[in-house]
């Protein structure tokens, strides 16, 4: 298969972006979500989300004590700041139309795909301009420098990627919903969401404390090639670093690690692939799954690789605030002997793969897809995903919420 991402753009009046430049995100999400397939998968996605809230465990036993309130240095102040601004400039009714309680399920209605399932919130493209500008500082303020970059480089390569189909109505850089939880506050618990195609933010706050998962992020294709925003790669280090661990590691170690060789395997159990999600576990409506942990433990690795390994979870983390980045480290340290890692396909330099790192306290997942716009059939390097997750409870900051209600009685 070609390296090169532009021999798998489809040409103008191809089937799959015919009359993309024509339609609008309502037309185009009520005409998709009417087709059998999508249908199927869609159904089965709005079922999970009836379910009450549990969270992803490893045995479906949720783990105590993993989590407690502490001053992890959020920079409160500055997020109340710019969430005061938001609201301020939001009109009452859209304020009331992107406005929920903090412990809402709409907050579990987020997706990652370019059509729209649920509304639980107000597209950036339809706000005005100053409103949309207050939304990204209070983002601005809720992450690293880094972090900030990630998640911009995201909604510019969906841009990319909506100009390379000539489907920028549906595909552009304000194509995301954004929703408040709460009412932010400097003692209240409070968060937000942003979410659309191939980016899923989700924020929750209490006091100098937040929780910033589940975080979904994504490119198609992996790299912007031209245009103001050419160089643009917002993965490289997700993929690149792990598969340097895989290629280094002893021989028995790599066979152990990798649990399927191919990355559609008929030895998969069925519901280990799907269309949807392909190799992912964790993704949007999955808040309940039992995700058994696979593979080697972080501490068979030699040590440099264990350091190695690190530095992958980090690059995951350091999308968050100085303080909180520190204090997600030191549990995911607290919690090495009960870290493992996995493999799916190939380690070959130009093979597609998936890994997944799961431990108590957080769970990430990269995998390389086929095309969904662009068209290749097969997996490759030029599509990717990436999903970070806090288990046993505590995505959306439900844990941390628990405990400060407690707190309170």
């Amino acid at each position: 298969m070609s390296a090169n991402f532009r021999d798998f753009i489809p040409p103008h009046g191809h089937p799959r972006v015919n009359g993309l430049d024509t339609t609008d995100p309502e037309t185009y999400s009520m005409d998709t979500l009417k087709v059998p397939g999508i249908q199927r998968i869609v159904s089965k996605w709005k079922a999970n989300v009836d379910e009450p809230y549990y969270g992803i465990t490893s045995d479906g036993k949720r783990r105590d004590n993993l989590f407690e309130l502490a001053d992890e240095g959020a920079p409160l102040e500055e997020m109340v700041v710019c969430a005061d601004r938001v609201m301020a400039l939001l009109e009452p009714a859209e304020l009331l139309k992107l406005s929920h309680e903090i412990d809402s399920d709409d907050w579990r209605r987020w997706s990652n795909p370019e059509f729209l399932i649920y509304r639980t919130g107000i597209r950036l493209e339809d706000m005005a301009e100053d409103t949309v500008q207050a939304i990204l500082g209070l983002v601005r303020a809720s992450t690293s420098p880094t972090g900030y970059a990630r998640l911009m480089g995201a909604m510019q390569t969906n841009a990319f990627l909506g100009e390379l189909c000539n489907a920028t109505t549906i595909m552009n850089q304000r194509s995301y919903q954004f929703s408040l939880y709460g009412t932010p506050s400097r003692a209240e618990p409070w968060g937000y969401s942003l979410f659309g195609h191939h980016l899923s933010f989700n924020l929750f706050v209490v006091g100098k404390q937040l929780i910033a998962t589940p975080i979904f992020l994504g490119a198609e294709p992996n790299v912007i090639d031209w245009g103001p925003n050419a160089g643009v790669r917002i993965l490289d280090t997700a993929g690149d670093l792990p598969l340097q661990i895989m290629q280094s590691l002893p021989v028995h170690l790599q066979q152990l690690a990798r649990i399927f060789e191919m990355m559609h395997d008929d030895k998969m159990p069925e519901g280990r692939w799907n269309p949807a999600d392909q190799r992912h576990v964790a993704g949007a409506f999955q808040d309940n799954r039992i995700i058994p942990y696979e593979g080697i433990k972080a501490l068979q690795m030699p040590q440099p690789q264990q350091e190695q390994l690190q530095q992958v979870i980090s690059f995951y983390l350091d999308i968050l605030p100085e303080g909180p980045y520190r204090a997600r480290m030191q549990q995911v340290k607290t919690h090495w002997e009960e870290t493992y890692f996995c493999w799916i396909g190939g380690f070959g330099d130009d093979d597609a793969f998936y890994y997944r790192i799961q431990s108590p306290v957080i769970l990430l997942e990269f995998d390389h897809h086929s095309g969904v716009f662009l068209l290749n059939k097969e997996p490759a390097k030029y599509h990717v995903h990436t999903i970070m997750r806090t288990p046993n409870g505590n995505d959306y900051g439900r844990e941390l919420l628990r405990l400060y209600r407690e707190q309170g009685e």
